[in-house]
């Protein structure tokens, strides 16, 4: 039985957008972890899920099929199918606040104005969950906010992103191994 979640935040069917820089990381950390081509739809979700084994830990991967939104239905309901309570995940989302090439790990909290999570929050009714928070920087000019997150990355920013992906699942990895038992630290 799975251990813990880890879900991409995202709006299905706009990958390569900002926004669902969340998606990209869980597709990054299937391929890593060896699961890439083991993604199935779960209608019982909503979501695109794979099961993969991290450090000894067993972790359902999530990439929920709803808008941004609305992913904390998936969320939750993935939670209930697997008992995993909001401590157990781990949601891997964009961040306004944080240039595109810093990566941090935030423990619960608020949603801080990103409605993804705190659909997650409403959803889960805990602010627990454990956040790894995907730097994208904030819109210049005149652009609006929701302009810029549904938009694609720039080409100097697609240039920059690989090195992203792979930091942010480098550091995923190293958090969620921080959590496992100390035998099954491989």
């Amino acid at each position: 039985m799975p251990v813990g979640q880890v879900a991409g935040l995202g709006n299905y069917g706009l990958c390569g957008t900002r926004h669902s820089v969340g998606m990209v990381v869980l597709d990054r950390l299937a391929r890593q972890l060896a699961v890439a081509d083991g993604w199935r739809v779960d209608r019982r979700c909503c979501a695109d899920v794979a099961l993969a084994t991290a450090h000894g830990l067993e972790l359902v991967l999530l990439k929920p099929r709803r808008f941004m939104n609305l992913n904390g239905l998936s969320v939750a309901s993935a939670a209930e199918i697997y008992n995993l309570g909001p401590e157990d995940i781990y949601l891997v989302h964009d961040d306004l606040d944080k240039a595109l090439g810093k990566v941090a790990i935030k423990l619960g909290g608020s949603a801080r104005g990103h409605n993804g999570v705190q659909s997650c929050i409403s959803a889960l009714h805990s602010s627990e969950m454990t956040r790894l928070r995907i730097g994208i920087g904030r819109p210049e000019g005149a652009v609006t906010v929701s302009s810029y997150v549904l938009a694609p990355f720039s080409t100097g920013e697609q240039e920059k992103l690989e090195q992203v992906l792979a930091q942010a699942v480098t550091c995923l990895l190293e958090h969620i191994q921080s959590r496992a038992p100390v035998g099954d630290r491989g």
